[in-house]
């Protein structure tokens, strides 16, 4: 991927975005991936959907990862607790809790 400072008009500025988008996409994607067999795992522990603990430790390592990577921490906390809540719901569909046409929104 080139530098933003190599990117010298709106539609190299683009391209590189929509690439980018695509490349998040695919990431995000596989994060669903292994989200889908943490809840077969849980399913066979008969563990629940939501672990707060879980849920705050992923959240603090994402924003201490977030200032040094050029990311704002309040920015990360919020996009990473509403993909949580998201995949939260995802998990309760395959444990049999939860109306799958429900929808988090927080």
């Amino acid at each position: 991927m080139k530098s933003p400072s190599d990117l010298h008009t709106m539609e190299e500025l683009r391209v590189a975005i929509d690439a980018l988008d695509r490349e998040l996409v695919e990431m995000l994607a596989a994060r669903t991936r292994l989200i889908a067999r943490a809840a077969e795992l849980k399913q066979e522990n008969g563990w629940p959907a939501r672990i707060p603990n879980r849920v705050e430790d992923v959240v603090a390592k994402v924003r201490a990862a977030a200032g040094p990577a050029g990311l704002d921490p309040d920015l990360a906390d919020r996009l990473w607790r509403e993909m949580i809540e998201h995949f939260i719901a995802q998990e309760e569909q395959v444990l049999g809790k939860g109306d799958p046409d429900e929808r988090h929104d927080h």
